[in-house]
């Protein structure tokens, strides 16, 4: 009996686990979900007595090996760095292996070996990197079936709250990924390219040069992820004109965000003195000479900011300058930064976050320019069911899913760009209520 292996039980994979479950259970296919905790793994079955929970730790090579050999597909939603320690089991005992996790140097090094073993490493198929692929896929090929030229893509995608959701939160987020991805965002230069240009932006100016972006009506405002550039040839778009990758926060998010990186609070470079003592306010003390003065009215002084503006209300609501301890015993300041943040912004538990993802095509046909807007929104039950659980999960369940039943061709390390992968793939994500609405503006 053929059999799929879940390995990570965290916070994305709840409808990633409901979904292959039901297609196990239908299909009659093994089903194991691994964890390094038992109990994470065992709460996220469902209670239909079908499927395998386990205890499973990449570093012990007999519980790895023996786990994954039972598998023919396996899906890794542990740490991105343990993804190469899962594909070095996978070439040699010939599985499958879904990830939704940016490609690595090491990753793509294993294409050969792969194609040669008839395998498919298949990563980059979450939400973003993942349906924004797809979707942008789909609608490039689209336009050159039709002889049109792509001119200009830019793509945002953002998982933030439900409007409705913490209406206290001046910020208008909480966290729904990594909060460790969250606050290391953008410390590698970002690179794209804009009529024709190559733009640099360097991480102290990442926050200050923001896109304007509206959907449904609501404002955003997006700033540039890493490299956009390295796509041009995976997509095809070596000629393009433009072409920007980014991420979406509600309006207002990136010049307060801004502050706390101008400040330093961000760097992960160091280890701070005397943390396991410390106070949030001692903590933002670390960073401004603020004699005879507070530290508030040091850091708009140091920054140009209004004492009543926007900025200040997003850090004082964040507890940034309460006398609550910290609550680590050592950390560098990205590290006390996010335990600081986690305190609110946690999501509750009837709390509902919200997924957007959008995209701005310009193309030549027959002479004449055309531009399309493509959006998506998505939003969650509560705090486990949520919108990016459901939109990274869903495509690598469907992905297992077509390669359990021998539907997808594609082989050696790849990312969901291809015909085999994207159609169905978005077929079944428009099924379960998830499709990006195009549009052409005139």
């Amino acid at each position: 009996m053929s059999g799929i292996l879940i390995l990570g039980a965290g916070r994305s994979s709840s409808s990633l686990i409901s979904y292959l479950q039901q297609q196990a259970i239908r299909r009659q296919w093994q089903f194991t979900v691994g964890d390094y905790s038992l109990e994470a793994a065992t709460e996220r079955l469902a209670p239909s007595g079908y499927g395998t929970a386990m205890r499973f730790d990449i570093q012990d090579e007999a519980i790895s090996a023996a786990a994954i050999a039972k598998a023919e597909v396996v899906v890794s939603l542990m740490p991105a760095h343990l993804h190469l320690l899962v594909a070095q089991h996978c070439l040699r005992q010939g599985k499958h292996l879904l990830t939704a996790s940016y490609i690595t140097p090491e990753m793509s090094a294993l294409d050969a070996e792969a194609r040669d073993r008839n395998l498919l490493f298949l990563n980059e198929c979450g939400l973003d990197p993942g349906i924004d692929h797809m979707s942008a896929m789909q609608l490039i090929d689209s336009i050159r079936d039709r002889g049109g030229k792509l001119l200009s893509f830019e793509s945002f995608t953002g998982g933030l709250i439900a409007p409705h959701t913490a209406p206290d939160n001046p910020w208008r987020y909480k966290f729904t990924w990594n909060p460790r991805n969250v606050v290391m965002a953008g410390q590698s230069t970002a690179k794209y390219l804009l009529d024709g240009r190559y733009q640099y932006i360097p991480y102290h100016q990442l926050f200050r040069r923001i896109t304007p972006v509206t959907v449904e009506g609501v404002a955003y405002e997006g700033y540039a992820n890493r490299d956009s550039l390295k796509y041009r040839e995976v997509y095809g778009l070596n000629d393009i004109r433009t072409m920007l990758r980014g991420t979406l926060r509600y309006q207002g998010f990136c010049s307060a965000w801004n502050v706390l990186v101008q400040l330093g609070c961000c760097d992960d470079s160091y280890e701070m003195e005397l943390v396991d003592t410390m106070t949030h306010r001692q903590f933002m003390e670390s960073f401004v000479t603020h004699q005879h003065r507070s530290i508030e009215e040091a850091i708009c002084d140091t920054l140009r900011l209004q004492s009543a503006g926007e900025e200040m209300k997003r850090l004082t609501w964040s507890g940034l300058f309460s006398n609550d301890l910290v609550g680590l015993k050592s950390g560098s300041p990205a590290r006390i930064l996010e335990h600081i943040l986690l305190k609110k912004w946690t999501l509750d538990r009837d709390d509902k976050d919200f997924v957007v993802m959008w995209h701005r095509f310009v193309y030549e046909h027959q002479g004449r320019k055309h531009t399309v807007h493509a959006h998506l929104t998505s939003t969650g039950s509560n705090a486990i069911e949520t919108a990016m659980a459901r939109t990274v999960g869903l495509p690598l369940g469907i992905a297992a899913s077509l390669l359990m039943e021998g539907k997808i061709k594609t082989r050696g390390v790849a990312i969901p760009v291809s015909r085999d992968i994207y159609v169905p793939v978005l077929q079944e994500l428009k099924a379960l209520g998830i499709e990006l609405v195009e549009e052409e503006v005139v």
